[in-house]
């Protein structure tokens, strides 16, 4: 198994619908973790073309309960990759979702909603 580590950042949470239960919120994800095979001789890092990442094995992250979410790719795609001497691998980009929230508004206009961004990744 590979273990990847993972920060989110939330750029913007664009707009919250009662009527459709969800939220569209802007995210950057960033995921790093070790590959062996990447390793090379220097003190610096490489920076990639985000189109070399098909060339590249990267977690399978997906967002739970998302109903459409985008890679923003404007004016290239929104991604980094930057692979380290010892082959530490960051990969970030920058996707905008739309995420569903049960909300309870029964106690409108004294309610109070929580709605969660959670992250999982497929295990094979």
């Amino acid at each position: 198994p590979v273990s990847v580590g993972m920060s989110m950042d939330i750029a913007s949470i664009d707009t919250i619908s009662e009527i459709n239960m969800d939220y569209t919120a802007t995210i950057f994800l960033r995921q790093r973790w070790m590959d062996e095979r990447l390793c090379f001789d220097g003190n610096k890092s490489l920076s990639l073309d985000g189109r070399l990442v098909e060339m590249l094995w990267v977690p399978d992250t997906f967002i739970v309960d998302s109903k459409r979410s985008f890679l923003h790719d404007v004016t290239v795609e929104n991604r980094l990759i930057r692979i380290y001497p010892n082959g530490t691998v960051l990969y970030a980009i920058r996707i905008t979702t739309t995420v569903s929230c049960s909300m309870d508004l029964t106690k409108y206009p004294m309610d109070k909603q929580t709605c969660t961004l959670q992250l999982e990744s497929c295990k094979t």
